[in-house]
């Protein structure tokens, strides 16, 4: 059920938590930030964590083209009256800018968590009463339900920590129309054990929900690949690392898989844990230009 005004957000996008930090002291340096990750030619900037639409806005004042979304607002922390209210807001002061990422998030993170295919269906029943265009807004989806609610009731999917054979599978569960936007998280590391290690300090919050570790059972990966922080076999098949030419052909096989878009998750290394990532989406945003901006 997409329409003309979904949103074109070019085939690579950038996923951060980092970018919608609260302290109203650093919202001269996401402004800076947004504008120039504009300027590189990134297309979206998705914004990570249960953010909402107030956490959009800044950044889309300070840009002038680039998409910004919500990746994921849950259902269960943001009423969907006051939602569309404020997207409703944000779309006549920025017309096309805003994307709407709606996700159920976990049982562990939310008390309120009880069957999440229904939450969300009620969910995006209240957006339409409140006249969200579906073609505004994307699900957060995993498994074949959720996909299929997405394909039906949104622009399309941004599913989060999938493989390539996940995308290729919800690609023909989507059909050709709706968007397929994946989160695919990197590290710009040569050093395996270092860019190993870097990636399941990430990936060890994920191994306590159920929501993913069904999904990567369902992609054919065993119990032993989920223990023990995760095996080789799991961590390379969810993490790109290496320099950024390798990085760049793990990120270009979500597309040739089906994807129309990739939001990038840079995993910050060194000097930028503390901060954002700036010089590594610098390096990134060069390499990805030759194949698609």
């Amino acid at each position: 059920m997409s329409d003309s005004r979904t949103p074109a957000i070019g085939r690579y996008g950038l996923w951060s938590a980092a970018l919608r930090d609260p302290d109203p002291a650093r919202a001269g340096e996401l402004a800076e930030t947004a504008a120039e990750l504009e300027e590189l030619g990134y297309g979206a900037l998705w914004l990570g964590g249960s953010s909402g639409v107030e956490h959009a806005a800044p950044l889309i004042a300070a840009t002038s083209s680039i998409t910004v979304a919500t990746g994921i607002l849950s259902i269960w922390q943001y009423e969907a009256e006051d939602t569309a209210a404020r997207q409703a807001s944000l779309e006549a002061a920025h017309p096309g800018r805003f994307l709407l990422g709606l996700g159920v998030s976990h049982a562990r993170l939310a008390e309120q968590y009880k069957r999440p295919y229904a939450a969300m269906t009620r969910y995006l029943d209240a957006l339409d009463t409140s006249g969200v265009p579906a073609g505004r807004r994307v699900l957060a989806a995993l498994g074949p339900r959720m996909l299929e609610l997405a394909r039906d009731r949104s622009a399309g999917a941004h599913p989060y920590l999938v493989t390539v054979e996940h995308t290729a599978q919800a690609r023909a569960m989507l059909g050709e129309g709706p968007l397929l936007a994946p989160e695919f998280t990197v590290v710009l590391e040569t050093d395996p054990k270092r860019a190993r290690e870097t990636a399941r300090e990430m990936l060890a919050f994920y191994l306590t929900l159920p929501n993913y570790t069904d999904n990567w059972l369902r992609l054919g990966f065993t119990e032993d690949d989920l223990a023990d922080g995760g095996s080789d076999r799991l961590v390379d098949a969810l993490f790109g690392w290496g320099d950024v030419e390798r990085v760049r052909q793990r990120i270009d096989a979500f597309l040739d898989a089906g994807a129309d878009h990739v939001a990038v998750q840079v995993l910050a290394t060194g000097e930028d844990r503390s901060g954002l990532p700036r010089e590594q989406w610098r390096r990134l945003a060069a390499a990805l230009k030759p194949a698609g901006h």
